[in-house]
């Protein structure tokens, strides 16, 4: 017997406002950033288990407080017994909670704390098991992975004795597709050189730096106040990939339907294999008409990162509004969601193509686009994955990629126990407020510096403000080491008077 002991969370940025990494139309100062949620449990290795979800900065404290409101619901859970035994019960547990659900359900902030939450327990899963995430999967016959798909409000697309018999179908050859994930990897595609705030001339050193890597595939952002800027943008990207490299588009929502229409027609000329996001993410019926409008260019529709749960994939791909299929790793309940779209998907023979990027995401979405491979679609053709350059190093078994013969980068398969996990000195610096980082304004710049400053201010005026009634309500050691922090402090503040 293993049983959850406590459920941690941890509050993670990075200011890569500083540098406009990660800019685009809508988001425009993003600081990447996680809820970071650790598992702990009774076990005397001391296994643990480790997941996230990631914001562009003050959005974890609206995630973060909604996972400690799931910690009752896992804390003193039997992991063999009330978990793993029937995983889509205990993530309906999460999901379906009769009062968290009402602010759902299954979208929004509920479900990406959920989702954090759900990477957790996989995570502690296949390390239990000493197998990459990726791997565990791979090897799981289709009668047992079908079983880790939830079919609710599916069976008008796709049923599970659907399901099954195409995960039967496609299980031929699936110790080759291991093999060679192993030994060759996925395609990657990168955005690192296409952010809307970089100047021109940035933007011309990096993607010359990246094809020096390998890379063939490049993302850039549109959706410019000025369109003509887009035009010069993707003129220059185009000159310096050359005709042979791939050239992706992402709007990230900025347009309305019929100006994305007009502004595609415009950059199609620059021929990009995709636009993703051209308008609201909820639109699907918008995404179907600048499907049909943009198909005799040559120019697909991409989408999905920010889709709120499987039954929008399903409309998505029911309305035919997507030649690409955007999963992202924490934005829906899960890997067991994530699979259910990734059988409608293969249903449809609709390619694959993760979003990533953000902090964790790499990490986490090499494993979902090897088990696409290995267990759903079966086939790499015009299949990538998106890559970025930077906060990899912040994690155990960080990406890595290998150039090939064929002019792609790839994805080298993770080769460590579970999903992915930050490194102790990651937590240590840049947990926010109190890491080391965050009290540097070299390190974070004089805005984000003054803002952690604040929020450690508001944190002791929220101690401070604790009733007599409270206090009476803790074990007395408690209030006695409360009290012996605070006198530690007032001596410390009277000998900085006396100096």
């Amino acid at each position: 017997m293993t049983k959850i002991t406590s459920l941690d969370v941890v509050d993670w940025r990075y200011p890569t406002s500083l540098n406009s990494d990660g800019s685009d139309a809508v988001h425009k100062d993003p600081d990447y950033s996680c809820v970071y949620v650790v598992l702990r449990t009774d076990a005397a290795d001391g296994l643990e288990g480790y997941g996230l979800t990631f914001t562009l900065g003050r959005g974890n404290e609206v995630v973060a407080r909604c996972c400690h409101s799931l910690a009752d619901l896992v804390i003193g859970k039997d992991l063999e017994k009330d978990i793993l035994s029937d995983m889509m019960r205990f993530s309906r547990t999460l999901t379906q909670d009769g009062q968290l659900r009402w602010i759902g359900p299954e979208k929004g902030v509920l479900s990406m704390a959920c989702g954090a939450v759900l990477n957790a327990v996989w995570d502690l899963w296949t390390r239990q098991a000493g197998k990459p995430l990726w791997e565990f999967v791979a090897e799981m016959e289709p009668e047992t992975l079908i079983e880790l798909i939830d079919f609710k409000h599916l069976s008008d697309a796709i049923t599970k004795e659907q399901g099954l018999a195409l995960l039967k179908e496609r299980r031929p050859g699936w110790q080759a597709r291991v093999a060679e994930m192993k030994r060759d990897g996925y395609p990657a595609y990168t955005t690192s050189a296409g952010w809307l705030g970089y100047p021109e001339d940035k933007i011309r050193s990096l993607c010359r730096s990246l094809l020096a890597q390998g890379h063939r595939y490049f993302k850039m952002k549109v959706g410019s106040v000025d369109p003509e800027e887009d035009v010069m943008r993707a003129r220059a990207i185009r000159e310096e990939i050359g005709e042979q490299s791939c050239l992706m588009m992402d709007a990230n929502q900025k347009w309305d339907v019929p100006e994305a229409i007009a502004n595609m027609r415009q950059l199609a000329t620059f021929r990009p294999l995709w636009i993703e996001e051209p308008t609201n993410c909820d639109d699907i019926v918008g995404h179907r008409e600048i499907a049909r409008a943009l198909r005799p260019l040559g120019v697909g529709v991409a989408t999905g990162e920010v889709a709120q749960n499987k039954v929008m994939f399903k409309q998505l791909l029911q309305e035919d509004a997507i030649e690409f299929c955007q999963i992202d790793s924490c934005r829906i309940a899960g890997p067991s969601e994530i699979f259910s779209v990734l059988l409608m998907a293969a249903q449809r023979n609709i390619k694959v193509c993760p979003h990533a990027g953000g902090v964790g995401l790499c990490e986490y979405v090499r494993h979902l686009a090897m088990i696409d491979y290995v267990c759903f679609s079966t086939s790499l053709e015009g299949r990538v994955c998106e890559s970025t350059t930077h906060l990899h190093e912040f994690f155990h078994d960080p990406v890595e990629f290998r150039s090939m013969s064929d002019s792609t980068l790839r994805y080298i398969a993770p080769k460590l126990p579970g999903f992915a996990q930050f490194l102790p000195s990651a937590l240590d610096d840049w947990a926010f407020p109190h890491g080391k980082s965050w009290s540097d304004e070299a390190a974070c710049g004089a805005v984000l510096h003054a803002k952690a400053r604040a929020a450690i201010v508001k944190e002791g005026e929220q101690a401070a403000a604790v009733t007599e009634s409270t206090l009476a309500a803790l074990d007395p050691s408690l209030v006695e080491a409360l009290q012996a922090k605070c006198a530690a402090v007032l001596r410390r503040g009277k000998r900085k008077l006396s100096e």
